[in-house]
């Protein structure tokens, strides 16, 4: 790298829920493995394969008697969670030794801008070495490691060649290493967008750098600028520090039941005991939510998205489940079990924002509710996230408890 050129490097861990796995139970090795949800359950699905898995056709996303039917000898094990997010912790860990610049894109890659570091550690491609050795010797886990100028081809560089291996992508050879590739292959290029693409003849990355950046605008909006830059090299975006946390635009908690939510008594449940949480949040970043917002997949694999402005903005879970529940019930059809649910609060401001009242308000009421709230959550604090909960939150919720929640895959964090 030159003097006053960036060095960036982006860390992908290997097949991470299956190297993990293998990595626990050395049993495992050499074979083709896949973690699945509901692994007793024909229904359930892939979460992540192997390489010998994915070699004999086995996908992510694919129900689990469809990647039997691929992989007859495929060994399906349930996921371990806790297990995942302490080794995405550790691996962080040995990041930050190099430099306090670490961004995480999901729990398997981050992104480090080690240019401060160049002068004690070496190389973008010395540091990216001894970062593979550490983990691989740590951790038993291997990772993939693309060194560029900027983030965009960093990510492109970890993506050419796995597992274990470093590519280099240097601003004096990119035009020839990325421009071949497929559009698909360029950061935040989903399939919708490689559909359009496709229909002005953009198939490829180097095309999408040929082309007009006011035409991408018209097609695309202003993310169409945005992969304009990407594709010719320009990307400027920072690798934010290890402690920068976003400004938030919305709190949510969302899951995938373990089994199907058959009635409106069970989708009520889920709604409140998820509304907990999120409640929680407002009042530890001192937020109130003007809006709430429900996803809703179905057991048909259908996805629908509703919200609805708060009368008042509030951070109260009871009230927030009840706007959640209300419009549920406005706009779901019964044609097909519920699978999934979210709840999202969202347009948030401050708490100290004043709001103007209407005449129909009752104060009381709602000071009452904000004392209460006070007083579970000092309970809670004390005692345990469990020590105090509504009576109908008891027996089965048919939601899981294995810390899933916590799990942030890529293209759900922001940038």
């Amino acid at each position: 790298m030159k003097l006053g050129e960036r060095t960036i490097l982006h860390s992908d861990m290997n097949c991470f829920y299956a190297s993990v796995e293998m990595m626990l139970d050395p049993s495992l090795r050499g074979k083709a493995v896949a973690v699945c949800g509901s692994t007793e359950n024909r229904h359930g699905i892939v979460l992540a394969k192997s390489e010998l898995a994915k070699r004999a056709g086995v996908k992510t996303g694919m129900v689990n008697w469809e990647a039997r039917q691929c992989c007859p000898n495929l060994i399906m094990v349930k996921p371990q969670y806790e297990q995942y997010l302490k080794y995405s912790e550790l691996a962080r860990n040995i990041y930050q030794r190099y430099t306090d610049q670490v961004e995480p894109y999901g729990m398997d890659e981050c992104w480090l801008d080690v240019t401060g570091s160049r002068g004690v550690c070496g190389t973008g491609m010395e540091i990216a070495e001894k970062i593979r050795q550490t983990v691989k010797e740590e951790l038993g886990l291997t990772v993939s490691i693309g060194v560029s100028f900027n983030k965009i081809f960093a990510k492109l560089g970890s993506d050419m060649k796995k597992p274990d291996a470093i590519t280099e992508i240097r601003k004096d050879e990119f035009k020839e290493k990325i421009w071949p590739l497929p559009a698909s292959d360029l950061l935040f290029v989903g399939r919708a967008t490689t559909a359009k693409l496709a229909q002005y003849g953009i198939t490829t990355i180097g095309g999408i750098a040929d082309a007009d950046p006011m035409m991408l605008k018209r097609l695309l909006g202003v993310n169409g600028l945005g992969l304009w830059r990407s594709a010719s090299g320009l990307d400027d975006t920072p690798v934010m520090h290890k402690d920068f946390v976003s400004p938030m635009k919305s709190i949510g908690h969302g899951i995938t039941c373990t089994a199907d939510l058959e009635n409106e008594d069970e989708v009520w449940k889920v709604m409140l005991e998820l509304s907990q949480d999120i409640g929680h949040r407002l009042r530890v970043h001192k937020l109130k939510a003007t809006g709430v917002q429900i996803s809703i997949r179905s057991n048909d694999l259908g996805y629908r998205q509703f919200q609805a402005p708060l009368t008042l903005a509030s951070q109260n879970p009871t009230i927030i489940a009840k706007k959640a529940f209300q419009i549920f019930q406005d706009n779901y059809r019964w044609t097909v079990p519920v699978r999934a649910v979210t709840v999202r609060a969202i347009n948030l401001k401050p708490k100290s924002e004043p709001e103007q009242l209407d005449l129909f308000t009752d104060i009381g009421h709602l000071d009452r509710l904000d004392r209460l709230d006070d007083c579970i959550e000092e309970i809670r604090r004390r005692f345990g996230k469990k020590a105090i909960f509504q009576a109908c939150l008891l027996g089965d919720l048919k939601m899981p408890c294995d810390n899933r929640d916590k799990v942030i895959m890529p293209g759900m964090m922001g940038h």
